[in-house]
């Protein structure tokens, strides 16, 4: 699996013009979740590690977008599946 990336859907000129940023930001915080839960996994469930990795990614971020972010859980579970089988490097 390549790097776990972030990738928003603006809905306005003002989301548009911090889509940029804002994506970066979360996808750093994201990858470094990905690091950290698969150095520290040890064999628990997908949902579990799934759960890590939204903990951590928010943990990454500053409280007010931590607050807002809604990650499609789908694609999160998608890198805590790749996490439990190895694939995530």
């Amino acid at each position: 699996m390549s790097e776990p990336h972030v990738t928003l859907d603006p809905r306005d000129p003002v989301q548009e013009k911090l889509r940029g940023p804002l994506e970066e930001q979360l996808t750093s915080a994201l990858q470094v979740a990905a690091d950290r839960v698969r150095d520290s996994y040890s064999g628990e469930p997908v949902e579990q590690v799934c759960q890590r990795l939204l903990d951590e990614t928010r943990a990454g971020l500053h409280p007010d977008i931590a607050s807002g972010f809604q990650p499609d859980m789908d694609e999160f579970c998608r890198v805590a599946v790749a996490i439990v089988r190895g694939e995530v490097t």
